[in-house]
């Protein structure tokens, strides 16, 4: 009797259990022991737990449903054309917000927008510290501000961000209230004309601002513009309208663009903040003769690079920063080179000239020997007739293409042991104009670009370390069996666009060139039967334009 009471009191069911004490180990019947599923806006995917991805999907609206804790959120290439305050505002830890490629847009005043506050001790009839307007309109100012995509307020409690792309969207000014935790801002790509008084005061952390490709203009900066941005490395101003240099650089700046503006004169004093400036990019910009005065950049004792592509400079600028290492000059005016024109920056390592005015009647002889420490050196593109004298021994590249040089003397090759690249491309030398032992002391050199000249054949005594031999676009009509006697090392011959025939290399022309793996041949007179030493078990290719390595035919 017992024992079947016991039974029963075993098989009754118990009471329910009390709020808060069900066995997690145990789930319900119905509910699933996974955990549920991550929120993630409509269409867009979320492959982590702080990333929201939305790219792409042409939308309209600003997405709801993202999760509080997205610390990555991508929305570019939609069609968004407005903030919305109340959703970015929830979104506090976000760190990265990609707004690229939209439509969202920016409105004002007549005048640029005025973002600054009021300082918090001005009272009634106290000046704005901008000056820009009076006290009593300073309010009435700020409640007028509109920003039909952009709200002043939009980022506000967005303080943790820390890269913002708002780059190919319709902004006409720089958005007020950015979060002052910004290291990286891209807005280029929109029609910004204006950067209000105080945009950039607080965003103290910025290292890298991108501007390029908008409408700026000097009335458009002042002084103070970027004085605040007290870590800021990279600035990009590039592709605007800007006359001058902007005032008020910080000392942190490295690099900065300026390519593709109307800037007609460099001053001294605009750069004196920015002593610690290694790259200056000045290409496309209006400076003719005048507009880079003798020392206007030796404040910058620390400047690496000098860009100054295309400004219609007529000599090599003066005074400028020793230190220097490169400095880009092609597409000037440049027709003279002075003995003492380079003389103040021995530190140069690469010096490009290429596509100037330069005549070999007026490059001193002893115009290069100050650059001891030159490794490349670009003459292309310029009117000389014979190699320049006085080359630096550390060369190791040396680009004379697209001259005219009719001849080529062993002297001004001399003591160039290091030369890894020549490229006398585009020319008019004969194989009678290379004077012998031309070749002797350049026993680094593994390239050599000889196309487009008028040889007849192929040029005697090689290099020995020679790799790479262009002689397209020649008049070469054989190739005798000595041909490359001296160049056992070559693993690449381009012969194509000269006057070979069927037969015209001699089947021993690439005996003992035990790396030779490319001969091209294409566009001659006819498909030229091609016969490498054998290496290996491949089969036979002759008569291919571009043969490789193969057992003799």
């Amino acid at each position: 009797m017992r024992l079947s009471l016991l039974l029963l009191l075993l098989l009754l069911p118990g009471p329910p259990p009390a709020p808060g004490m069900e066995d997690a180990a145990f789930p319900h019947l119905g509910e699933s022991s996974q955990p549920p599923p991550r929120a993630c806006p409509l269409r867009c995917s979320c492959p982590r737990a702080d990333t929201v991805d939305c790219n792409g999907l042409d939308l309209q609206v600003f997405p709801d449903n993202i999760t509080r804790a997205a610390q990555h959120l991508s929305l570019q290439n939609n069609q968004l054309q407005e903030l919305p305050y109340n959703e970015l505002s929830r979104l506090s830890s976000l760190r990265t917000l990609n707004l690229h490629n939209n439509l969202i847009s920016s409105e004002a005043l007549g005048g640029p927008p005025v973002s600054a506050p009021l300082p918090p001790s001005c009272g009634s009839g106290c000046q704005p510290s901008d000056g820009d307007l009076p006290a009593y309109l300073w309010g009435e100012a700020r409640a007028q501000l509109s920003n039909a995509g952009l709200p002043p307020d939009a980022f506000h409690g967005s303080e943790a961000v820390v890269i913002l792309s708002l780059s190919s969207n319709r902004l006409s000014y720089l958005p007020p209230s950015l979060p002052p935790s910004l290291e990286r801002l891209h807005l280029q790509n929109n029609l910004i004309s204006k950067v209000p008084r105080g945009a950039l005061s607080r965003q103290t952390h910025l290292r890298e601002l991108y501007l390029q490709h908008n409408q700026l203009t000097d009335s458009g900066l002042d002084a103070t513009t970027f004085s605040k941005l007290h870590h800021l490395e990279y600035l990009d101003l590039s592709h605007n309208r800007l006359a001058s240099v902007p005032a008020g650089l910080p000392r942190t700046l490295a690099v900065l663009h300026l390519g593709r503006n109307r800037i007609r004169g460099v001053e001294a004093a605009r750069l004196r903040g920015a002593r610690g400036l290694r790259y200056l990019l000045l290409q496309h910009n209006q400076l003719g003769a005048t507009g880079l005065p003798a020392g206007a950049l030796r404040p910058l004792r620390g400047l690496h690079t000098l860009h100054l592509y295309g400004n219609g400079l007529d000599r090599v600028p003066l005074a400028l920063p020793r230190r220097l290492r490169a400095l880009v000059l092609p597409h000037n005016h440049v027709t003279t080179l002075g003995a003492r024109d380079l003389a103040g920056t021995p530190g140069l390592a690469e010096l490009n000239l290429a596509y100037n005015r330069l005549v070999s009647a007026r490059v001193h002889r002893r115009a290069f020997r100050p650059l001891r420490a030159l490794r490349s050196l670009d003459l292309a593109g310029n009117l000389l007739t014979r190699l320049p004298g006085g080359l630096p021994g550390g060369l190791h590249t040396l680009r004379l293409q697209r001259n005219q040089l009719r001849a080529l003397e062993p002297e001004p090759l001399a003591g160039l042991d290091q030369l890894r690249e020549l490229s006398l491309a585009h020319n008019r030398l004969r194989v009678g104009d290379i004077g012998p032992g031309t070749w002797h002391e350049l026993q680094a050199l593994q390239v050599l670009d000889l196309s487009h000249n008028e040889l007849s054949f192929v040029p005697p005594d090689l290099p020995e370390a020679l790799e790479e031999l262009h002689l397209q676009g020649n008049r070469i009509s054989h190739v005798g069996p000595e041909a490359f006697l001296s160049t056992p090392r070559l693993r690449a011959l381009f012969l194509r666009a000269n006057r070979l025939h069927m037969t015209s290399i001699a089947p021993d022309a690439f005996l003992g060139l035990l790396h030779l793996s490319v001969v091209d041949t294409a566009g001659n007179p006819e498909q030229v039967l091609v016969r490498l030493p054998p290496t290996t078990p491949r089969q036979p290719r002759a008569g291919s334009p571009r043969a490789r390595r193969g057992p003799a035919v």
